[in-house]
């Protein structure tokens, strides 16, 4: 069974920094692409980051130089290090693993989400 669990939101002012933890069972992160989405309250869910089994990594416009994506194969564990927040960065943020079924067939799988609310 697939389970992943957020854990790091907290209120924090702007221009501060924070670090969300997915923490992982039943599957190998460093084996799937996992990503964080966040979701804002009236708004869809949106991508923010995404590393690959290879170790590329990829961000959203809005983070970009600011966010950053790792992994921690030891510990089965993927983070997001936040910096230099903005109020527009509040939201729910999600950690997420797409895994290779069979063939070209995926599954998602998603955590229970972490809240992050940025001050100004």
């Amino acid at each position: 069974q697939v389970q992943l669990v957020e854990s790091g939101g907290d209120l924090v002012q702007a221009g501060g920094s924070l670090r969300l933890s997915c923490a992982v069972s039943g599957i190998i992160v460093s084996r799937n692409v996992m990503g964080w989405y966040r979701q804002a309250p009236g708004k869809q869910r949106e991508l923010v980051a995404t590393i690959h089994s290879g170790g590329t990594t990829t961000y959203a416009d809005s983070v970009k130089g600011r966010f950053s994506i790792s992994r921690d194969i030891t510990k089965n564990t993927v983070y997001l290090q936040m910096n230099s927040l903005k109020p527009e960065d509040t939201a729910v943020y999600y950690c997420s693993a797409k895994v290779l079924l069979t063939g070209i067939t995926t599954n998602t799988y998603w955590g229970q989400g972490t809240q992050v609310t940025v001050s100004s």
